[in-house]
């Protein structure tokens, strides 16, 4: 669905200000945040679903400060997530502890906070649970993720719902999950949780996983256990290709699809976790040419950012757009490199740009979300301050 420019990096007045910041620095359109998070709510809203905001995708105080304000709860997958979000205003009876891999410290802490509930992925996971909360008599809520072998038709390295994947608890050992669960006094089974990859464009892939969640319901119902509440995860994907056309993705076709091929009785709650949906376009990367260098057969425009400030071309080969905010030169095309010494350290191959020189200012744009809170100072590098537009 094609929506009105959203562009506020064509601000003439921004460049003033980014002359004045260090850079490689994130850029984080407040403004777009709002729109997004008001069409999600009103849209969630109208059919009684509950959103928590999946803190992974972007940990910045500020951005959790902004969502917050909306009322929603939040998906955590480890103890200092659980810290950033109560720090930052959630409340703890709206936090959610997801995660294959908690330690023993991460699960203390999330239960002094009395957290919403733990979303457990294994058998072991439910013991140890168990265990640490009987030694101050705890009684604890649990939904367990379930692996629906769903192909959530998107990077392997981001699908997480197929057998093969190291998430959940797969659907032949809900059984024996039953009967351990009769002996561990502490946890109280409320919930069933689903979460089967990210950056999915594909809507047909949720209906899938709703017909997929319709059967185990079916299962549950016969076994006499009640599920209160149904988690069905994330993983709606963005437009990279057009970061300013589709700047909000199409939530009103996703929460669609749910009302419509998900059957849940009135009782039940309906819970979504969106991180990269909610914030993806709203953050860009700013940095600035260091030079231009005239290979044999190339013209490299190194960047003072690189993969230490944005991950996810080096880790999975993705696409960010990349445009000259300084220059309006005839068209030249350049490989677009960081300052990283590792040959992976490239945001794009031959790229289209007006005649770039030193000291350009470039926008690597969607990097809202894995943009910023999987940086690293890999190199010794420096850290700088993001800039809000408001």
């Amino acid at each position: 669905m094609l929506r009105e420019n959203n562009n506020q990096l064509q601000d003439e007045n921004l460049l003033d200000s980014f002359s004045e910041m260090e850079t490689p620095f994130y850029f984080y359109d407040l403004k777009l945040l709002h729109k997004t998070l008001n069409e999600v709510q009103t849209l969630a809203s109208n059919y009684d679903f509950d959103i928590h905001y999946a803190v992974k995708a972007n940990s910045n105080d500020r951005i959790l400060r902004e969502i917050e304000t909306f009322g929603f709860g939040v998906d955590c997958v480890s103890g200092n997530e659980i810290r950033a979000a109560i720090n930052n205003g959630f409340s703890a009876d709206k936090i959610l502890f997801a995660g294959v891999g908690k330690s023993d410290n991460e699960i203390r802490y999330a239960l002094s906070q009395q957290i919403k509930a733990f979303n457990c992925e294994s058998i072991q996971e439910m013991e140890v649970i168990n265990a640490l909360a009987a030694e101050n008599n705890q009684q604890v809520e649990i939904a367990i993720r379930i692996n629906p072998n769903v192909d959530a038709k998107t990077h392997r390295y981001i699908t997480t719902g197929l057998d093969e994947n190291k998430f959940g608890v797969n659907q032949r050992d809900l059984p024996e999950v039953l009967d351990r669960l009769q002996t561990l006094k502490q946890l109280k089974l409320t919930g069933i949780h689903f979460h089967i990859g990210s950056q999915i464009v594909d809507l047909n892939v949720f209906k899938g996983l709703c017909l997929r969640v319709n059967e185990i319901l079916q299962w549950f119902a016969e076994q006499q256990v009640n599920i209160q509440h149904i988690n069905l995860g994330g993983g709606l994907g963005i437009d990279y290709q057009a970061p300013d056309s589709s700047a909000i993705p199409d939530f009103s076709a996703y929460f669609a699809i749910f009302n419509k091929f998900l059957n849940r009785n009135p009782e039940q709650s309906v819970h979504f976790e969106l991180g990269r949906s909610i914030v993806g376009q709203c953050g860009s990367l700013i940095s600035k040419v260091l030079y231009i260098k005239q290979s044999t057969n190339t013209t490299f425009a190194i960047l003072d950012a690189g993969m230490t400030e944005l991950l996810r071309p080096a880790l999975y080969q993705s696409y960010h757009q990349i445009e000259n905010l300084s220059s309006t030169g005839d068209i030249n095309q350049y490989d677009v490199v960081g300052p990283i010494c590792e040959t992976t350290d490239c945001f794009g191959k031959s790229v289209k740009l007006p005649e770039t020189r030193r000291g350009d200012f470039i926008a690597l744009r969607s990097a809202g979300a894995y943009g910023e809170v999987m940086t690293s100072n890999y190199n010794l590098r420096d850290k700088n301050e993001a800039f809000y537009f408001e």
